[in-house]
């Protein structure tokens, strides 16, 4: 596979799309093959996305995911099989040593300030996509972007996913796509987290999908270079996030109209 980080800076444009957490194979498998059938219809790279375990969530009982060993044959058959770059999570640093697998690392946005897990990540030299805290400015992003270069890793990107609107609410400042281009970083936009209510089930979070779209176009304007969708066949079926995950024939519309808007078709 060819150099990740030189694609994606010289790329007009990329998206970051899958599942929140993997919850079956197939289901894996079908998403894969959407995202595939994208690539090849627009030419433009796809990266898949996808977690093995969530350990962020907001009860004790929620679904968590597959596990790591039953993850990694899925992921590394899903790379194969499509030629898909790998994104996946890590919540400890020392799982930065166990996923071989991805071609990139992300560090979840309640963790962009962890010194450790952000130098782990770092240190496998892999592209290192940190998500902006939602309680973060833009401008405090360039410390945690400088914990990694402190490994002599400068294969950085920056992601922002909104901001805390009070209690069980995300509101999107789209300055802060312009003010974390200026670090001289890839910046992508995560249009289904910004739509989250956290905890807005009580147990878990809600999410105002309806806006999904029109962030996405928005995002653009502000200068993203990439932008990140949770996917599922399925969405109200979903194990996690599925109130702010899109279905496949929505995806396939709105990196439709991304594509258009960026190329001025």
């Amino acid at each position: 596979m060819k150099d990740l980080y030189s694609e994606i800076l010289n790329s007009e444009l990329f998206f970051i799309a899958g599942p929140c957490v993997l919850d079956t194979e197939k289901n894996a498998q079908i998403i894969a093959e959407q995202l595939c059938h994208l690539r090849d219809k627009t030419n433009v790279l796809f990266i898949y996305k996808a977690s093995f375990d969530k350990a962020n969530r907001q009860a004790i009982g929620s679904y968590r995911g597959l596990g790591l060993e039953k993850s990694t044959e899925i992921l590394t058959k899903i790379k194969e099989k499509y030629s898909l770059p790998i994104l996946t999570d890590i919540h400890e640093p020392d799982q930065s040593k166990l996923v071989g697998f991805a071609d990139v690392v992300q560090i979840p946005a309640f963790l962009c300030r962890q010194t450790d897990i952000l130098v782990a990540a770092g240190k496998t030299n892999k592209i290192v996509n940190i998500k902006k805290g939602q309680f973060m400015s833009a401008e405090q992003m360039k410390s945690s972007a400088e914990k990694v270069f402190s490994t002599g890793n400068k294969k950085v990107m920056l992601t922002e996913r909104g901001t805390f609107f009070g209690y069980g609410d995300l509101v999107v400042d789209f300055r802060n796509i312009l003010k974390m281009k200026e670090l001289g970083l890839p910046v992508i936009f995560d249009a289904t987290h910004s739509v989250q209510k956290p905890g807005g089930k009580g147990t878990s979070s809600g999410g105002a999908k309806e806006f999904i779209e029109p962030y996405a176009y928005a995002s653009l304007d502000f200068g993203a270079k990439g932008v990140f969708m949770e996917v599922h066949p399925e969405p109200s079926k979903a194990l996690c996030d599925g109130e702010n995950s899109i279905d496949l024939e929505t995806l396939d519309r709105i990196v439709a109209g991304i594509v258009k808007r960026k190329r001025g078709a």
